[in-house]
């Protein structure tokens, strides 16, 4: 079991995991190699940071370890219409030619137009009308990884290049399905992850998690759903490890879904979705270490490695971050709290 801060004495407000970024510091283009990334080391025991490198990750890795890594692969998801004129961020599907679609811009997409892709015609069927989102069936499957492009983060302020087609995919990635990459998983090569002890379970990353938390009190969020699958193989080895380091915060959601159902360990094979929301004060019953990227100011993500240490100790460390000029985000540095 992994202790926890003490209970906080007032509830958690958004604004108390904000931090002031320079736009500078945000990555946009990843390094030359993948894996020449620095690495903070953040002890939750002492409240040391160290300014490491990533190729010195596997040192922190102990005898009865298991890194648990997330093999979703991302999907070409965002579409043009023929004319340029209509921008879709496909969100799921119903089946291969009625898709559930993000528009840009909504007002051309009413109910009954329709939008041309290739040689597909699509027709808006539904307006989801808490979301906004399209439903839209097509008269024919369209040819996705021709005709889709990668849905970049909006704060990488660029077009899709060719290179991202590599590098916005980690090397392990195989279950087809994510509108983003689970970014942690983006600093391993072959080399270095076939030389440590390692688990798969999938987590499809959807748009929710490029969405603002936009209420004041932190309690009052609500958290979008994600499927996710974690097969029997990787239960077991899970439930033999001694300490379970997640690789990137969609695992640590899976894993703690999944104890929170079964009440701690040992974990049960499943499927489903998850909506679960952690931030401090949170016992933590599965994930002993995490590896992740620097998230969002005022973001789910921030709140979630805040409560696996502590919110001063994570705001502390994104300090020193930006003082040592880190490079944030998708593409940028990353940080390991033990």
């Amino acid at each position: 079991m992994i202790s926890t801060p003490a209970l906080a004495k007032q509830p958690m407000r958004t604004a108390d995991f904000d931090y002031d970024l320079p736009t500078e510091l945000i990555a946009q283009y990843p390094p030359e190699r993948r894996g020449e990334s620095r690495m903070m080391v953040v002890h939750r025991d002492s409240g040391l940071i160290e300014h490491r490198w990533f190729r010195e990750f596997p040192e922190f890795i102990q005898t009865g370890d298991r890194l648990v890594l997330n093999d979703t692969r991302v999907a070409p998801a965002r579409f043009f219409s023929n004319d340029g004129r209509i921008e879709l961020l496909k969100v799921d599907a119903r089946s291969p030619t009625v898709w559930r679609c993000l528009v840009k811009p909504g007002k051309r997409m009413k109910l009954g137009r329709t939008v041309e892709i290739a040689d597909a015609t699509g027709t808006v069927i539904e307006i989801l009308p808490e979301s906004g989102e399209r439903i839209i069936e097509f008269d024919r499957p369209i040819d996705e990884e021709t005709h889709g492009h990668l849905a970049l983060p909006p704060y990488i302020d660029r077009p899709e290049a060719a290179e991202d087609r590599d590098r916005y995919q980690t090397v392990f990635a195989r279950e087809t399905g994510a509108i983003a990459a689970p970014t942690a998983g983006l600093h391993f090569t072959d080399e270095l992850l076939g030389a440590l002890p390692h688990s798969f379970l999938t987590l499809h990353v959807g748009i929710g998690t490029f969405r603002p938390v936009s209420v004041e009190d932190v309690t009052a969020h609500h958290m979008h759903s994600e499927r996710f699958s974690l097969n029997a193989d990787t239960a077991a080895e899970i439930n033999a490890a001694e300490r379970i380091v997640a690789v990137g915060t969609t695992v640590v959601r899976v894993l703690e879904h999944c104890a929170k159902l079964d009440g701690g360990l040992p974990l049960s094979p499943r499927r489903g979705e998850t909506d679960i929301f952690i931030y401090p004060p949170y016992e933590f019953r599965a994930v002993g270490a995490l590896l992740t990227n620097f998230h969002l100011p005022k973001s789910t993500l921030l709140m979630l490695v805040s409560g696996l240490a502590s919110r001063d100790l994570i705001l502390e460390a994104y300090a020193k971050a930006v003082e040592e000029r880190y490079r944030f985000f998708s593409y940028g540095d990353c940080m390991l709290i033990l």
